[in-house]
């Protein structure tokens, strides 16, 4: 029998703000001169996509599952790299996908002849190109820098010297990950040292200069990736393709959190919340990444804060919110309620004590979150909820015992 629902946290993504990113992606991608499509692996909320899909060129899919959700709920162009394929997925791929970008030689060599003899190829619909590794890392956490010495990801220029690369028409990299442009100007000069030969050469018709480029944040240079694009753009004479997935959904969403116990130990105040960082919020494990933490409160005129404190990325009316410091008189570790003794997002001091029943709001919790989330401990799912441009909310997913039950059988 099915149990009733229970009261579990949720996602809830701003549609406006959604709008607003794209916008402005929009907006720098025809003033460059470039295609641009949404990440999937960064934010792949499929129902939101009709609420902003004219204003980016199609989709970045990582496998052919993204690249499925791509064709079938976006519709436009699908921009396709995986590290590993196998034959059926290529298959499959060859009907739909308009770039199909290889990360070795060998496996392009592998499946090479199918490509090539598929009529969408023949056609010149489908376009086939190679993830490049320009060995320049520029970023600060080596988690996520493909350009690490034995890194898995992209082929070297070394690999590429006398190599039959008959059938590619394209090159691809991906080397930032939250990064200014200036990040960009380094790479495209790595690039053009190891690879421009290859650019220069009329074989090669466009240039993916992959993700993580911080598009839409307030203080990004976009006057130097529009420069950058440009030039790139007349020096190869290619079509440049830009991939950013949390740039488009920075900023639009929260999870909000219900606070379920609090208790002290060994000297520490502890507050267990319905939300895991290891199961909802794993960048901040991984990252590692110290989020924005709001204490949202209702009818009361005491922790109304003043118009210019911040404010979460969705708030709702009536509420007020307190952020939270990294010190105080209420210094809480917050913690979830796993089984895993690290499942802790950090120590957070608030305007009052905690007490259930409070809610605590989650910023920034839209990119890559979202997509990593995972029923672990048998820990409800939050539930997914739209709010639209006049406020109102929808509810577009809740997850019951049933969806923790089948996914592994």
């Amino acid at each position: 029998m099915e149990l009733p629902p229970l009261r579990v946290a949720s996602f809830v993504i701003s549609l406006a703000a959604l709008k607003r990113n794209t916008a402005i992606l929009r907006e720098t991608a025809d003033a460059a001169g470039c295609k641009i499509v949404l990440a999937l692996k960064g934010f792949s909320c499929w129902k939101a996509f009709p609420h902003f899909r004219d204003q980016l060129d199609g989709c970045c899919a990582s496998g052919l599952w993204e690249a499925l959700l791509a064709r079938d709920y976006f519709q436009k162009h699908v921009v396709t790299y995986s590290p590993g394929y196998q034959e059926e997925e290529i298959r499959q791929l060859c009907e739909f996908t308009h770039h199909l970008d290889f990360n070795s030689l060998s496996q392009w060599f592998r499946f090479r002849d199918i490509v090539m003899a598929h009529p969408r190829f023949q056609s010149g619909d489908l376009l086939c190109g190679l993830r490049v590794n320009p060995q320049c890392s520029t970023g600060e956490t080596p988690l996520y820098d493909p350009c690490v010495p034995g890194s898995r990801l992209g082929i070297t220029a070394d690999q590429l010297e006398g190599a039959d690369l008959t059938g590619l028409s394209g090159l691809h990299f991906h080397t930032l990950c939250e990064q200014n442009s200036d990040d960009l100007e380094k790479t495209l000069a790595a690039v053009d040292e190891k690879f421009g030969h290859l650019l220069r050469s009329p074989q090669f018709t466009y240039l993916n200069m992959g993700g993580g480029h911080w598009i839409t944040k307030p203080f990004y240079d976009r006057e130097r990736l529009i420069r950058l694009v440009r030039e790139t753009k007349a020096k190869y004479d290619v079509e440049v393709w830009l991939e950013p997935g949390e740039a488009a959904a920075i900023h639009t969403g929260v999870l909000r959190a219900e606070v379920l116990d609090v208790f002290e130990s060994a000297g520490h105040k502890l507050v267990i919340l319905d939300v895991s960082a290891t199961a909802h919020m794993p960048d901040v494990l991984e990252m590692p990444y110290r989020p924005d933490v709001y204490l949202a409160s209702t009818g009361s005129a005491e922790f109304i804060p003043p118009e210019a404190t911040p404010r979460p990325a969705v708030t709702f009316e009536g509420e007020t919110y307190q952020l939270s410091s990294e010190s105080g008189e209420h210094l809480y570790r917050i913690g979830g309620p796993t089984c895993l003794a690290g499942d802790v997002t950090g120590d957070f001091a608030f305007p009052r004590p905690l007490k259930p029943g409070d809610t605590l709001v989650f910023d920034d919790m839209a990119h890559y979150t979202m997509v990593k989330t995972t029923t672990f401990n048998g820990v409800p799912h939050p539930s997914i909820v739209f709010q639209h441009e006049d406020g109102t909310l929808e509810t577009i997913r809740e997850f019951g015992y049933a969806d923790f039950r089948d996914r592994l059988a």
